[in-house]
């Protein structure tokens, strides 16, 4: 008989739900543009100017004004039959109809005249008219925009030389475990570290920052000093470990001797069933994360982006895949499942076990098998990785 989920366990959408409803967007933070890219902009961005601020060339070659031939000049103003040497970029002549491409003419003595095929220059052609992009004023980027390197660009190009953006979330990283070597092979008996050299950069490539990390023993008074003491400025505490119902676990009997608030106590999915979420009396929030490498990760997704993506004014939005083969469920628990892609249908990884990174490092996304299964050809929810 398969067994029911627990009862303290919620449904894998309702954790998510509650971990979004649990944060809100911070303050906000000016930043100069080249630390802005990957932030989330605050406030409409506008232009300060039009964009191109002034009307200028498309292409070398010549600005004209009437029909050629044309007699080169040099100078800001042209009349009638007059032509002047430009470049991409130049500023266009006073009383320039069009531009005349390098390739498209010759000149002959101090004359212009045009060899083009299809009767070039036409009326207006090559020419970038001041405010072409945008006008003075124009809103360009929308508030609460990830912002990417185009976004920066435009940015500076309609006269910006810093953004406003909302303020990363603070994230104090607890790692545990009595057991885990830092370095080099383990012994039987002991594991390598998997958390210490990935869970910070995988926080910030979430939006957040990460302002301590510290390893701390396995012992209760131990787990709630480090609780009580983590740095008050972190808006989230990350820990890794102790968060079963062992004698060797921690971290829930820690929490309530602190008064803390369990708003998601287990997810009932697998891997990463154990995975908490708790407000301690002060406001900060508690990511608990299980000790299995995998299992941590199914929960940060899970819970942790929508977590982070909440303080930053954003949804943490589940991706849609067809599956290539049937899967199989189990009542009561969503299975989550990295897979990769192939023909734009999602192949199951098999090293599917709570503590195996091999499938997850190769992987274009996590599937979420809902607990009746899975047929062939079925679309489901899907988790998408920050690294991909």
């Amino acid at each position: 008989m398969t067994p029911a989920r627990r009862t303290d366990s919620l449904e894998w959408h309702d954790a998510r739900a509650v971990a979004e409803a649990a944060a809100s967007a911070l303050g906000t933070e000016t930043v100069a543009l080249d630390e802005s890219i990957g932030r989330v902009l605050s406030h409409g961005l506008r232009a300060l100017t039009d964009v191109p601020h002034y009307a200028s060339s498309a292409m070398d070659g010549w600005a004209v004004t009437g029909a050629g031939p044309w007699q080169l000049v040099d100078g800001p103003v042209l009349g009638p039959g007059l032509a002047a040497v430009i470049v991409t970029g130049g500023v266009i002549p006073v009383g320039t109809d069009a531009v005349l491409r390098s390739e498209s003419g010759t000149v002959r003595a101090g004359r212009l005249e045009s060899v083009s095929a299809t009767g070039e220059p036409h009326p207006g052609q090559h020419l970038r008219a001041a405010g072409g992009e945008a006008r003075l004023g124009e809103l360009v980027v929308s508030a609460t925009t990830l912002l990417n390197p185009a976004h920066v660009a435009l940015a500076a190009g309609c006269g910006h030389d810093a953004i406003g953006v909302i303020r990363r979330p603070r994230v104090s990283v607890l790692l545990t475990g009595d057991e885990v070597d830092e370095r080099g092979i383990p012994s039987p008996g002991r594991v390598r570290d998997s958390f210490g050299p990935q869970l910070p950069t995988v926080l910030r490539m979430l939006g957040a920052e990460v302002v301590s990390r510290r390893r701390i023993p396995d012992e209760f008074d131990a787990t709630v000093a480090a609780l009580r003491d983590s740095p008050g400025l972190a808006e989230v505490i990350v820990t890794t470990g102790g968060t079963g119902s062992s004698a060797v676990d921690h971290l829930r009997p820690a929490l309530h001797a602190l008064g803390a608030e369990f708003l998601v106590s287990r997810i009932a999915m697998r891997p990463g069933g154990p995975t908490m979420l708790a407000r301690l009396p002060d406001g900060r929030l508690l990511l608990g994360l299980p000790g299995n490498p995998l299992a941590a990760m199914m929960g940060l997704l899970t819970i942790g982006m929508p977590l982070l993506a909440a303080f930053q004014g954003q949804i943490s939005e589940v991706g849609r895949v067809a599956s290539a083969a049937a899967l199989e469920g189990r009542a009561g628990t969503s299975i989550l499942v990295p897979f990769r892609l192939q023909q734009q249908q999602a192949v199951a990884t098999p090293w599917l076990g709570s503590g195996m990174m091999r499938g997850l490092a190769d992987s274009a996304g996590v599937l979420v098998v809902p607990p009746q299964g899975v047929r062939a050809g079925e679309v489901v929810d899907t988790l998408t990785l920050p690294w991909v």
